[in-house]
Formats: structure tokens, sequence, C-alpha cells
């Protein structure tokens, strides 16, 4: 699989042909926009520069860092229960099991040049300091999913480079389990043995080898299941066997459950009952917290009881907000405008340790759930849709869960994937969501506070015509001239007194760091 960035043009001019020789709705309005600018061959470390981990547990972490391969890694710093491999990045080992912050020097280096980048790693209870960043492949395989496929998917997040900007979990959905009623044979079986361990279904032979491959790649695992009988597809879930799956998935080394409300609802004697939603939540939460390695806990009861208010409480480090982003429906809007809207309100509680979910990343390419057997399709956004749906998400520090094909993963979709200063905005250690500045018919404005004291603010055109949009910088809280820096293009626009325009395409989007000048002269 070609990379695109850190390369060669000729390697560009290759993945365009490629992209050129299969449908796709931008090839009508000529090459698409490629916003970043192609990464430097030199090394830059990417990713978090903070890490939540529990004393005594199993620890896996691969240095985000893109640039020319081979490169060599080293770390100053490192407590003695971990090891690096120097060649590819890989920290792994043990949580030190005294808690409190242990601050590295991660070092990179390649023929191109040096990197370094100050990176803690705090033990404690927290897990997700930073929002979570990975793959889910429920909106390209849905119920179609093999281990095949989480492989593959692995791989291709390697070779692809989202590795080296801080993607690290491959999560299975739905449908790895067996199925009470079904005429496909790989689905059939025992839904669990004598034991009452939840058996895979003929797609998935060996869950640990799973693990263990994905783990190999410096890469973290994630599955899935639901507090009721069966999931939302109807496959074998938890219910009544709350602590075999706990105990099974972590002795299979996963590192993330999604865990999906479905059928639990029929369980409810009032579905509308806060205590009810939450008492699966809480004993699933308990139960990971007592196993012997770290495992996020990402609730999915689509917003219901005002999950927010009370996620943090069952042990959640995130909570999807809204229904499935795949599910909305789009009008003049996309579908994922919704949805983003409805999460941007919650900003209040969302911090380090607990973030707002409000689902998956659909761009790309990505497949029909009415009609599986035609495979991933390309999106019917636009270029400016996906650098929206992209910037609206990091700016809510959502977590950033790409679902779309990972073997289609055309110039576009990694140039809105890869881009390091846009990242950096969603991995933020002050872990601050952006706040809504304004919201008509007409525009969407976002601002999130950054650690360094700058200010990241999204102009969002969501007219049918393109349109002039003015912040005050007033109204972020700057009182002396600014400079203003384009996330996407990673250049600067220049220095401004009160305020500045720019000017967006429909559905389209600008993404500007606000600094102020005389924080800038000081850095």
């Amino acid at each position: 699989m070609f990379r695109i960035l850190g390369r060669s043009m000729v390697v560009i001019v290759v993945m365009f042909a490629v992209l050129a020789s299969s449908p796709h709705p931008l090839l009508g309005q000529g090459l698409p926009d490629l916003r970043t600018p192609r990464a430097p061959e030199a090394p830059h470390i990417n990713g978090p520069k903070v890490y939540g981990a529990r004393a005594g547990h199993p620890f896996l972490y691969r240095i985000p860092c893109s640039g020319v391969r081979p490169m060599r890694f080293s770390v100053e710093g490192l407590p003695k229960s971990l090891v690096l491999d120097p060649e590819t990045g890989i920290i792994s080992g043990t949580v030190p099991k005294a808690e409190g912050s242990y601050r590295l020097i991660i070092k990179a280096s390649n023929r191109r040049g040096r990197s370094r980048r100050e990176f803690a790693v705090v033990v404690g209870e927290k897990l997700s300091l930073t929002p979570q960043m990975g793959w889910n492949d429920w909106y390209t395989h849905y119920t179609n999913i093999t281990d095949k496929d989480i492989r593959e998917a692995a791989d291709a997040m390697i070779a692809s480079g989202m590795a080296d900007y801080g993607y690290q979990f491959i999560d299975i959905d739905d449908a790895w389990e067996r199925k009470p009623v079904t005429d496909i044979a790989a689905l059939k079986g025992p839904m669990r043995d004598e034991a009452g361990h939840i058996l895979p279904n003929g797609r998935f032979p060996d869950m640990k080898a799973l693990t263990d491959y994905v783990h190999a790649r410096g890469l973290r695992a994630g599955i899935y299941s639901s507090p009721g009988p069966l999931t939302c597809g109807g496959f074998a879930a938890s219910f009544g066997h709350e602590a075999d799956d706990a105990a099974l998935i972590a002795g299979w080394g996963f590192d993330l459950l999604k865990y999906d409300l479905c059928s639990y609802r029929k369980q409810m004697k009032d579905p509308h009952s806060v205590s009810e939603l939450k008492a699966p939540y809480l004993k699933m939460g308990t139960l990971l917290n007592g196993q012997d390695r770290d495992i996020v806990f990402n609730l999915c009861e689509y917003g219901w009881g005002d999950v927010w208010k009370w996620a943090r409480d069952v042990s959640g480090s995130s909570w999807r907000t809204t229904n499935d982003v795949g599910a909305v429906k789009g009008d003049l809007l996309p579908g994922f405008y919704k949805v983003g809207f409805a999460n941007a309100a919650l900003d209040a509680y969302a911090g380090p340790g607990a973030w707002n979910d409000p689902d998956y990343l659909i761009i790309g390419a990505d497949g029909d759930p009415h009609n599986l057997a035609a495979g991933p399709q390309p999106t019917h956004l636009t270029a400016g849709e996906q650098y929206s749906y992209m910037s609206m998400w990091t700016l809510m520090a959502s977590p950033l869960f790409f679902s779309g094909d990972m073997a289609r993963l055309d110039p576009l979709t990694l140039n809105i994937l890869e881009n390091s200063e846009v990242i950096d905005v969603d991995q933020d250690v002050l872990g601050k969501q952006g706040k809504i500045v304004r919201h008509t018919d007409q525009e969407f404005i976002l601002m999130k506070p950054m650690a360094d004291g700058s200010t990241v603010v999204g102009l969002f055109n969501i007219s049918e015509a393109p349109r002039s949009i003015k912040i005050d910088f007033k109204d972020i809280g700057a009182t002396s001239a600014v400079t203003v820096r384009d996330v996407w293009r990673q250049q600067n626009v220049g220095r401004f007194g009160a305020s500045y325009t720019a000017e967006v395409p429909r559905h389209d989007v600008m993404m500007i760091r606000i600094t102020p000048a005389q924080m800038k002269r000081g850095m």
C-alpha cells in the first residue's frame, strides 16, 4: 500500500491514477483538494503528549512518528519495567507499580534529521487522558467482519502511515459472536461452552492469536458486546454472563470494550429510568476495573438518560451522545452535521479521561448495510464536507475512529486523517471540548482553548453558497493583536487586530489557530 505523506510527488501521481480508475464523486470536479502539506522526510513525533495507565498492568505504546524509514528511537527517563524497541518505536512491558507522572523525552532520528517530544506516562486510575484514536470495522463490514479483515486493517494502519499519526486501536464491532437464528454456517453453533464462556463464530478461529497479531504491530485491539441477551445484530451478548465475558476478553488480550445497549432495553421495566440504564454499565465497568489489564470502556447507549452526566461514575472513558451517525438522515446538510451540533452542546461534560463520543468518521469508502455484497463504495460527501467532518470532531475533542475501508485509503482520505496539526487539536493535553460561539442557519463556529494559551476556531459554512465568515477576537477572549494560522494548510495567514474574516465555500470549513502576538514572541 502506498503512502502519500512524506513520499515523492511520483507516488502521489500514481495514487491519483489508481483513484481515477474507479468511480469517485470528486473526479467530475477535478482532482481532490489536498490541503494537508506533504509531510517532511525528517522525523516528526505526533500523537498525544500524555498517556494514562494503571499500575502493574501490561503496557504497549507505538511511538507515532512520521518521516522516512528506517528510523531509530530512544527514550530518556523510561522506567525499568518498560522496554523500547529502537527500530520500531514500540514501548512494551509492565506499568510501574508506583502511581504518579513519569516524564519521558522521546527522540527519533533518520537520515533526514531528528525529532524530540516530551511525553508523560501518568500511572493512576484514569485511562484515555486524550481521546482514543483508531479504526472500527462497522461502517465498512457490518455483520460480514472476519479475522482476516481485522489483520489486514492492522497491517494497513501501519502501511498507510495512520499509526504514525496516533491511530492505535483496531476494533472489532458486532458479529464476531455466534448467532442463534441464522442460515450462515459459519455463524451457527452453541453460543457458549459448558463453562459459560462465549464462543466466537467460525470467522474468528482464535481470538488470542488475533490480539497477538495486532499487539505485535504496537497497536491495541478492541471488541464489542451488549448488556442484553443479544447484540443489535442478533448475536450472542453478555446478559447474565458479565463476569465471564469481562474475564474472557481480558484473557484474550483486548484493550477496549464497546458496550452497546441493544436488547437490554427489553429487560428494563422503565426504558427511561436512569438507574436502570446505569446499572448494567456500572456492573461491567466494575468488572473491567478488576481485570489485570487496562480496558478502555466505551458506553454505547445513544445518549439515553443524559449519559454524559453519569458515565464517569461507571468508569466510562467515552460515551455515545446520539444515534448512530450512519443512521442520521441528512437534508441539505449531511447527517453528520446534526450529530455534531448535538454533541457540541455538551462541552461541559468532557475532559481528560472522559469524552463525549459522536460516533465514527465515515469518510473515504464505506459499506451499505442493505447491500453488503456490493462492497464498500466511495462516499457521497464532498471534499469540503469531509474536511468539515474531521474538523468538527477534532474541535469537540472526540474519539477519532475512522470507520471507512482500510483497503481503499485514497489520497483525499489520508490527507484528512493524517494532518499532525489537526490531530494536535484533538489530542491537546488541556482536554477541553470546543464551545459553540455562533450557530445560525448559515454558519457554525466552534472555539477550542489549547494548553499553550492559543485558541483553535472552526468557521463552518453550512449554507448553500460561498460565505464570508467573521470571528471577532473579543468573542474568544483575545484582547490584543493575534497571529492566525491555517491549521489544515499548516501555514500562517498573518497578524490581525480585532477580527478575522474567511471566505468559506459551501459546506466547508476554515480551521484557524489564534495565538496572542505577545505570547508568540515569548515562545
